[in-house]
C-alpha cells in the first residue's frame, strides 16, 4: 500500500481539496462506518457505528455527580491523586470510587515489552514529538469541526492557555519513561480526562450556543474520540514517515501500543482501537481525512494557538514562524482555511531545508558547510519543547461544572 501522508493529501488537490472548496457550503461528513472490529486490538466486537456510542459507564455516573452537587468536593479530593499506583483518596462517593478502581486497570492485552520500546521511541524523537503534538495534532484539532465546537463552547474554551497545558500533559505523560507504571501519571491523567469528557457530554447540550451550531445531540461519541486519537499518534507517524525519519519496527509498534493503552484508559471501546498501523491508517482514511473543514469557532481557536509564544522570551516562537510551521506541516488547504498568511522567508526555508535538516539530525547526511538553517531549526524544536514543557506544572485536570461562561 502506498504511504499515506497528511500533508500530501491536503496539498494534492484531490478529493480532500475539493472538500475544502465546498466546506462553507456543506459540512464535512465521515464516510459510513464500515471498519471491521476484526482489525481491533480485541479482534472482535459488535461492529456498532461508534457515532451512536458514547461512554456507558462514565456518562451516567458523572451526570449524577453533577446533579447531586458533589463535583466540587470530588475535585478537591482528586487533586491529591497524581500517581498511577497511589490509592484513591478517602471520601470519594462510593459509585465514583468503584468506577475509578475499574477504570484505572490496564487491559489484559498490555505488553510491557512494547512499552519499553515506546520509551526508546519517545527518548529518540522527543524534540520532534513536542512540535508534532502542538502543530500537527494541535492545529489539526481546529479543523475537526465537532472537536472545535466542543472545545469552544465548553469550559476549556474560556482559557485556551490552560486547556493547552492539559493537552500538553497528556502528550508528556504518555511519552514518559514510567508512563503506565506505578510511579507514572498516564493512568491518572487518562481516567481524569475520561471523567471530564463525561461531564462535557452532560453539560454541552445545555448550551444553546453549542446546540445551535452542533450537528449532534450529544458530543464526544466513540467516533469523535477515534477522530481525535488519529489526530495524535496516526498523524505523528504519518508525518515522521513523510520526513523519512528511520524508525525501527519495534519502536514503531511500541509507540502505537502506548496510544492503544491510552485510548482504552480514555474510555474508547477496545473494538474501535486499531491493532496495527495498517489498520490505523485504513480507519483514519474513513474517520479523519474526510471530515476536516473550517468552522468560525475553529478559526478563532487557531488564532489563539498561534499566539502561544506571546510574552515569552522564546524568539523563534513568534506568530509568523508558528504560522509558517503550521502551513508546512498541514498544507496550504488547512492554512488557508485558518486564515494563516504565507510567510515567504520562513515558508521557503522550511520547504527547502527541512528535509536535509532531518537527514542531518538522523545521521543520514553529513553536516553541510553552511549549517545556519539547520541550527535554527534545531533551536526552534528546542524552544517549542521548552514552551510545551513550561505548561505542565502545576496542572489539575478537574471535572467541569459549567460551560464556557462567555457563551452561556
Amino acid at each position: 500500500m502506498a504511504e499515506l501522508s497528511r500533508r500530501n493529501i491536503l496539498k494534492a488537490g484531490g478529493a480532500l481539496g475539493a472538500l475544502g472548496a465546498l466546506a462553507v457550503a456543506a459540512p464535512a461528513q465521515a464516510r459510513p462506518w464500515k471498519w471491521s472490529p476484526a482489525g481491533s486490538v480485541l479482534g472482535t466486537g459488535s461492529g456498532a457505528d461508534p457515532r451512536q456510542v458514547w461512554d456507558a459507564e462514565a456518562d451516567p455516573l458523572v451526570a449524577s455527580l453533577l446533579d447531586r452537587g458533589e463535583v466540587p468536593r470530588v475535585n478537591d479530593l482528586l487533586r491529591t491523586w497524581t500517581k498511577n499506583g497511589q490509592p484513591l483518596p478517602a471520601g470519594l462517593p462510593a459509585d465514583l470510587r468503584d468506577f475509578m478502581e475499574h477504570a484505572r486497570q490496564l487491559p489484559p492485552w498490555t505488553d510491557w515489552g512494547k512499552l519499553d520500546s515506546a520509551v526508546e521511541f519517545n527518548e529518540k524523537r522527543g524534540l520532534y514529538l513536542g512540535v508534532l503534538y502542538g502543530f500537527a495534532s494541535g492545529m489539526m484539532s481546529t479543523v475537526i469541526p465537532k472537536e472545535a465546537l466542543a472545545v469552544y463552547y465548553s469550559k476549556g474554551g474560556a482559557n485556551m492557555k490552560r486547556r493547552i497545558s492539559k493537552t500538553a500533559k497528556l502528550g508528556y505523560d504518555v511519552g514518559s519513561r514510567n508512563a503506565f507504571r506505578p510511579d507514572g501519571e498516564m493512568i491518572v491523567t487518562s481516567v481524569k480526562t475520561r471523567l471530564v469528557h463525561a461531564a462535557v457530554r452532560h453539560l454541552l447540550p445545555q448550551s444553546p450556543h453549542w446546540a445551535n451550531a452542533a450537528p449532534e445531540d450529544i458530543p464526544i461519541s466513540q467516533h469523535d474520540m477515534m477522530v481525535t486519537w488519529h489526530s495524535l499518534p496516526t498523524t505523528v507517524m504519518r508525518t515522521l514517515r513523510e520526513w523519512k525519519v528511520p524508525i525501527p519496527a519495534g519502536e514503531s509498534a511500541g509507540f502505537l501500543h502506548s496510544w492503544q493503552l491510552s485510548g482504552h484508559l480514555l474510555g474508547i471501546e477496545d473494538q474501535y482501537i486499531p491493532a496495527t498501523w495498517e489498520q490505523a491508517d485504513s480507519q483514519a482514511v474513513d474517520v479523519l481525512d474526510p471530515i476536516l473543514a473550517p468552522t468560525p469557532e475553529g478559526i478563532k481557536l487557531a488564532d489563539t494557538l498561534l499566539d502561544l509564544g506571546a510574552g515569552l522570551d522564546l524568539t523563534l516562537l513568534s506568530r509568523p514562524i508558528l504560522g509558517a510551521l503550521t502551513r508546512f506541516m498541514l498544507g496550504d488547504t488547512v492554512a488557508d482555511w485558518l486564515h494563516i498568511p504565507r510567510e515567504p522567508v520562513w515558508g521557503t526555508l522550511l520547504d527547502v531545508a527541512w528535509g536535509p535538516f532531518i537527514a542531518v539530525r538522523e545521521g543520514l547526511l553529513p553536516l553541510p558547510m553552511a549549517p545556519d538553517a539547520y541550527w535554527t531549526f534545531d533551536e526552534l524544536l528546542r524552544q517549542f519543547v521548552l514552551l510545551y514543557m513550561s505548561e505542565l506544572r502545576p496542572i489539575s485536570i478537574e471535572i467541569p461544572e459549567f460551560n464556557n461562561p462567555n457563551y452561556r
